[in-house]
């Protein structure tokens, strides 16, 4: 579904750039998909996986990150050619190389790893996708099973950017 949008600034602490979405592609996306994740085509220039998210009063926008207005020199105010297309992925971001083989040989934290809520899982995914050295994206991934393993299953953001910090500690027994 195309459409032009122009990239604003939310009046929010949380939010920042958007984009709205028109009523009748938000509604049409909303009915074809459960969990409102779509991959945003921005000038048939780059795209990105997001979600559609509610602004109240039925109005749905998309978050626009300020890494890709940089990279793409794009500013406040700016008309936008969108394109909004239903995203059929499992986890609703690509799943990176390196961490989909970790879980191949991990049959423990792959167990872990899909226990965790939808929304965890990316969380977790776009830790590990958004850095670019493939050596990081590996540690990464071994830092976060075996904060998983630690803790049961259980994610803890704050501690888990601490075992960011401490990696060279880690003793992953693996």
């Amino acid at each position: 579904m195309k459409f032009k949008a122009k990239l604003e600034q939310l009046d929010s602490s949380i939010w920042g750039q958007h984009i709205i979405v028109p009523d009748k592609v938000a509604k049409k996306l909303i009915a074809e998909t459960k969990d409102k994740r779509v991959i945003c085509k921005v000038n048939e220039v780059f795209s990105f996986n997001a979600a559609l998210m509610p602004a109240g009063n039925g109005v749905y926008f998309v978050n626009f990150s300020k890494q890709n207005s940089k990279k793409f020199g794009l500013t406040e105010g700016e008309v936008l050619n969108i394109e909004l297309i239903k995203d059929e992925s499992k986890y609703g971001m690509p799943m990176p190389e390196e961490f989909q083989e970790l879980l191949y040989q991990d049959v423990e934290g792959d167990e872990l790893f899909h226990k965790l809520t939808a929304g965890k899982q990316r969380s977790l995914l776009h830790l590990i996708g958004t850095v670019k050295s493939q050596d990081i994206r590996i540690r990464k991934g071994l830092i976060i099973l075996n904060h998983l393993r630690s803790n049961n299953g259980k994610l803890d953001f704050k501690q888990l950017h601490q075992d960011f910090k401490s990696y060279k500690d880690h003793d992953f027994g693996f």
